[in-house]
């Protein structure tokens, strides 16, 4: 190995490089705490406040039982026995429409900070014919008893209802807790009279509903016809669910969107009749959220999410996965000093260098718990800058070459922040920058002879002189003058 430095030289950056890897992986296991931490903060002020919401709703149940007699045995163990049958009558609003407007507030725990609405809804429900309240025999001679006709509004935590005001055909309705559905059983509740399942002309429904919870709002689109509208002041919403909005426009100062659908695109009715569960991906905080379920066990809903793009955590753990190319681009711009100026770096100082880099990580997400990510990131970045080229100015030989290298890793810097702050592009962009970097690498080094690097430093030996030839006859004395 001696007499090949350059793969000496090779070996021991390949095992800093390895070790610089390791400090990597600790500082990602860091952010994945704190990313986990900010989880449980979370679940800690759903748990406190309310959880994610959804709205499910207005419509009207009605529980019957049905019971008649069969008789049993033979002779004179004939008896008859009672059987019954329970089940629910359901009537779904033939046009359903709801404008919500959704303010954001901030809550924390701590260090992390957790995202939370107040939602402001008017809710405008009409059915037709209530024909579907009117109970069926299944059994000839048998005897049908159903309880009062329920409006009902479900929503996924009662506990983020603060106000609620419903009128059934302009008039005021005396809502009380509960849903009373088997299976949907948070919520409110009204009951009506008897007569309304004879209203041949249908009924008109209207709720204003005051609602907060944490992170996401869902619907179902209980309606044979569907219209949503809906407002915030967040301008970084999510769309997900079974559905996307028809029209939506998002500006820095808030967005709006409407989703338009009809019976005929959903099966949300007859899910709900069914008693599907409402699937809210990975949320939870709701009784009757379902996760991991698959498709066809879950009822058809749309949600839209209040995330925050610019997660000190989420950032955090978006840069540090950039640490290794970092490294090896810096370890390139010191080599092509190191070969181009005839410098000898010694692998301690790349140890250094790298741990340096890696420092910015650490600082990084620290720095953005307490202050802004962009102010935290140019504090960070200067910091490392600032001390990588007081070190490269030693290690290069003056400042000449020691702030070029400072510029060229502050440049770095640069580019990463751009990177974070793209959300569709940053691929492309960071590709077309690596593409760069490498075709300058290659533009520096093309003239270079690597086979000679292998051959070492050594000057080569300059060839010896030749012997002096001496005469065996002795010198001749010199002659003395007379």
């Amino acid at each position: 190995m001696l007499k090949h430095p350059l793969f000496t030289k090779l070996a021991a950056l390949a095992a800093i490089t390895v070790l610089l890897l390791f400090g990597l992986g600790m500082i990602e296991d860091v952010v994945r705490d704190r990313l986990r931490y900010r989880s449980i903060t979370a679940q800690s002020v759903a748990e406190s406040l309310a959880g994610p919401q959804t709205l499910m709703g207005p419509m009207i149940h009605s529980a019957c039982v049905e019971s008649w007699e069969v008789e049993t045995g033979k002779g004179d163990e004939r008896r008859m026995v009672e059987q019954r049958r329970e089940f629910l009558l359901t009537a779904m609003p033939e046009q359903l429409k709801l404008s919500t407007g959704a303010a954001m507030e901030e809550r924390a725990r701590g260090l992390h900070k957790v995202n939370t609405f107040n939602l402001k809804a008017h809710v405008t429900a009409q059915w037709g014919s209530l024909a579907s309240l009117m109970p069926q025999s299944s059994m000839k001679n048998s005897r049908m008893h159903c309880g009062a006709p329920i409006v009902m509004m479900a929503v996924g935590d009662a506990r983020g209802i603060r106000t609620a005001q419903f009128t059934m055909d302009n008039q005021a309705l005396s809502l009380k807790p509960g849903t009373f559905h088997p299976t949907y059983s948070r919520g409110l509740h009204a009951v009506l009279p008897e007569s309304v399942r004879d209203k041949a002309d249908g009924l008109t429904a209207t709720l204003d509903l005051e609602l907060v919870g944490t992170e996401r709002l869902a619907f179902v689109p209980l309606g044979g016809n569907t219209e949503v509208q809906m407002t915030s002041s967040w301008p970084h919403p999510s769309f997900a669910g079974r559905f996307l909005p028809s029209e939506r426009e998002v500006k820095k100062t808030g967005f709006s969107a409407q989703w338009r659908l009809s019976s005929l695109a959903t099966t949300a009715q007859a899910d709900i009749a069914n008693g599907k569960r409402i699937c809210l991906g990975a949320d939870e905080g709701s009784d009757y959220a379902h996760t991991g379920g698959a498709p066809g066990d879950c009822a058809d809903s749309f949600s839209v999410a209040f995330i925050d793009p610019v997660n000190p955590y989420s950032l955090s753990d978006r840069a540090t996965k950039y640490g290794v190319l970092f490294i090896a681009l810096t370890f390139v711009a010191v080599g092509l000093f190191e070969l181009m100026k005839k410098l000898r770096v010694h692998p301690v100082q790349y140890l250094l260098v790298g741990s340096a880099l890696c420092s910015f990580f650490l600082l990084l997400v620290s720095l953005s718990e307490h202050l802004p990510f962009g102010i935290s990131y140019a504090v960070a970045a200067s910091a490392c800058v600032l001390l990588l080229a007081y070190y490269a100015s030693h290690m290069l030989g003056g400042l000449a070459r020691g702030i070029p290298l400072g510029g060229g890793i502050a440049v770095l810097y640069g580019l990463l922040y751009v990177l974070l702050q793209l959300e569709q592009t940053a691929l492309v962009v960071g590709a077309i920058a690596l593409f760069l970097v490498l075709t300058a690498v290659m533009v520096l080094t093309r003239k270079v002879n690597w086979y000679g690097l292998s051959q070492g430093n050594t000057p080569p030996r300059r060839p010896m002189a030749p012997p002096e030839v001496r005469s065996a006859t002795p010198p001749t004395p010199p002659v003395s003058a007379v």
